[in-house]
């Protein structure tokens, strides 16, 4: 298997040395009302986000009606309704999802959707996505993947809820189609506990399959984000929503626009700490390495002839003149070509 080293998403490029590429996840946190999915997507270009991600699916197809809602479900939306019931509620149609597409472009911020099943997988390809993020459910429903790999463009999924002989069948299906996929870490709780968030699996991924990674975040509030960019995470998904209280199965576990804005902050932070990997004196370093590293000087006197020893050199600061003390090896044995008094500067 061999995937791409770069990947372009929109005006985006995704590589191992690019700028995280931050994804907000507003999901189904509009309740499906088109107005607060605008005011999601607001929220999403003043923190500053690469792309704003919703979610498309067709009720009956994705599900059968007499299905138990996820325990994470039943602790934040009503009890009274399946998990068939709450998904129609949330569900949004191809003209909304175009309409929602149409005011990401007005807002100059990326559109992105996560297809359920293959009706929506299709409205989203004729409404042009530029790529398609797929949802930990789906990483074992290889017919799926297939499907959207034939679509021939950039692919994000989310590795949640999954043992890696998992990981790897998918891989392979979609590698035989489509080299464009980034791999997401995920723990498909809502919110999970911190010791859950596994973020080294990231680095895992990425030397084990050679492959662009990176983390689908359900810790709480800014969470462990940063730190998985620290570890390689070259896109990161983070749901939000304009009110935690709001009735719902995603609210409580999403970041507000507040800590969205923090969030980005953070990682924004985190990529200037790790730099460019390069090891050199760094510009406001020239001037303190002039200052503080020492050279080689004479330690007593020593006349020209006299063989240079442990015992008549040594390292003094010297504001950067003479020979590096890194070199001693190289001064240590040869004959002074001149006098010198104790403290002076070796020349050679």
């Amino acid at each position: 298997m061999r995937f791409a080293s770069k990947i372009k998403i929109g005006n985006r490029k995704i590589s191992f040395d690019s700028p995280t590429f931050i994804i907000a996840e507003a999901g189904v946190n509009h309740n499906g009302d088109i107005g607060l999915a605008k005011r999601l997507i607001d929220e999403a270009v003043a923190a500053g986000v690469d792309a704003v991600k919703f979610q498309s699916f067709k009720t009956e197809k994705l599900i059968l009606k007499n299905i138990e809602k996820a325990p994470y479900q039943r602790r934040t939306s009503l009890t009274t309704e399946t998990q068939f019931d709450m998904l129609k509620r949330l569900e949004f149609s191809k003209h909304q999802m175009e309409e929602l597409k149409k005011y990401c472009e007005e807002k100059q911020i990326i559109f992105l959707s996560t297809p359920f099943e293959k009706n929506s997988l299709d409205e989203l390809e004729e409404l042009g996505v530029e790529a398609f993020k797929i949802a930990a459910t789906d990483l074992t429903n290889i017919q799926f993947l297939r499907q959207i790999a034939e679509k021939q463009k950039p692919m994000i999924l989310s590795a949640g809820m999954c043992y890696m002989e998992e990981v790897e069948k998918a891989l392979k299906a979609i590698a035989e189609i489509n080299n464009r996929l980034i791999l997401l870490q995920c723990t498909a709780n809502y919110p999970i506990r911190d010791e859950e968030a596994n973020i080294g699996i990231v680095k895992t991924l990425r030397e084990k399959y050679e492959i662009l990674t990176g983390y689908s975040d359900h810790t709480s509030g800014i969470g462990a984000s940063p730190y998985a960019v620290a570890l390689g995470a070259k896109v990161v998904e983070k749901h939000f929503t304009l009110d935690k209280n709001m009735e719902g199965p995603d609210h409580k576990a999403s970041v507000t626009p507040e800590e969205l804005k923090q969030l980005v902050v953070e990682i924004r932070k985190v990529e200037k700490y790790i730099g460019n990997g390069i090891k050199m004196p760094t510009f406001s370093e020239q001037g303190t390495r002039k200052s503080l590293q020492k050279c080689l000087v004479a330690c007593r006197d020593i006349s020209q002839g006299d063989t240079y020893t442990n015992e008549n050199v040594v390292a003094k600061r010297t504001n950067g003149e003479g020979i590096s003390a890194l070199y001693i090896d190289e001064i240590i044995g040869k004959r002074a070509d001149r006098d010198y008094k104790e403290d002076e500067i070796i020349q050679v």
